[in-house]
């Protein structure tokens, strides 16, 4: 049933393709990618200490992967690369920016249709859109599948079964996502290109937990379909907390349909929803016309807050762009 929800819920918003932690399945890709890093990077040291031309030279080879590669992926799956990878498929928006971000976009040759960042993504190949087209993505003989576990299982079994190797994923936190990114890197071979990006999630997320310190709490309420909110086990339930709210979801687990009653009962002192490029928000729309909605405090305070749609459903490096939103939301004295 929850992994219908999520079905739905990226059929309405066509960019919510990479929000399938709505399962609640356990994810390993945290554990994976320290894994990959310890089998994937090689000991190099510097030659000549004073020379800082070897010590750069060193610094590239630590970050090296080393090939043959066995790593395991959010599946429980061994999955092992012979060599880098020269022609990666994605399967969901998140993979696609991750491949790019770290440093591997010119290597995609394939991408699922909801994927349109970055914007060289436009000229690669579509593959399908929730559904993947399997004879597309093996007419381009991929390397590499990247794929999640919760969104993409039919196409990741088909594929597999036709000896592609794929590797699946499913962060349920920000700190996972970074994980992630570190372990796409490790298996694309460009550590040394994606540092500068994994070193930004990680030292905004110190900065705005460090200024949250002492901070009471705010109670927030999202909703990012219509009519759909977000409870625990997900990854905007734990950007919520980390940016210094409490979700008044996060009495159940995953996505699920909204209790009008109970939200009012809450009581949220912010309302957060996406901004899909509509004229007129139509959960905004919906938000105001609800029998009794108009004592709750985020309503009567005017705290209800649009924020970008895709950084916050696509657990990628743009992720840190949401959290960042999200924090603004809850707290604009602080991060505005």
């Amino acid at each position: 049933m929850k992994q219908l929800v999520v079905v739905m819920l990226a059929a309405m918003m066509l960019t919510l393709a990479a929000c399938g932690n709505a399962t609640g399945n356990t994810n390993n890709s945290s554990s994976g990618g320290n894994n990959a890093a310890q089998q994937g990077e090689t000991n190099g040291q510097a030659t000549n200490q004073g020379n800082e031309q070897a010590e750069g030279d060193a610094d590239s080879s630590a970050a090296a992967t080393t090939y043959p590669l066995t790593v395991t992926d959010a599946t429980g799956t061994e999955v092992m690369l012979e060599q880098q990878p020269e022609a990666i498929v994605t399967l969901v928006p998140s993979e696609t920016e991750i491949a790019f971000a770290v440093g591997g976009g010119e290597r995609v040759v394939g991408v699922d249709d909801y994927s349109n960042y970055p914007e060289q993504v436009a000229s690669i190949a579509k593959v399908g859109d929730m559904t993947t087209n399997i004879e597309a993505v093996t007419a381009l003989e991929p390397d590499l599948v990247l794929a999640s576990s919760s969104m993409n299982g039919e196409a990741i079994t088909k594929l597999r079964e036709l000896g592609l190797t794929v590797y699946a994923s499913d962060p349920l936190t920000y700190d996972d996502t970074v994980a992630h990114i570190e372990q796409v890197a490790v298996l694309l071979n460009t550590k040394a290109e994606a540092q500068d990006v994994i070193d930004n999630m990680k030292q905004v997320k110190q900065d705005i937990v460090t200024k949250l310190e002492g901070v009471e709490k705010r109670k927030a309420y999202l909703e990012f379909s219509p009519g759909y909110t977000v409870g625990s086990g997900t990854f905007l339930d734990d950007l919520v907390t980390t940016a210094g709210g409490i979700n008044i979801a996060a009495g159940q687990p995953g996505w699920y349909e909204v209790d009008s009653e109970a939200v009012v009962e809450q009581n949220p002192e912010v309302i957060i929803y996406p901004d899909f490029g509509e004229e007129q928000s139509s959960i905004l729309a919906g938000i105001m016309s609800r029998p009794g909605w108009d004592a709750i405090d985020a309503v009567k305070n005017d705290r209800l807050v649009m924020v970008a749609n895709d950084p916050l459903v696509r657990v990628g490096p743009r992720l840190v762009e949401g959290l960042q939103d999200i924090a603004a939301a809850i707290h604009p004295e602080l991060f505005q």
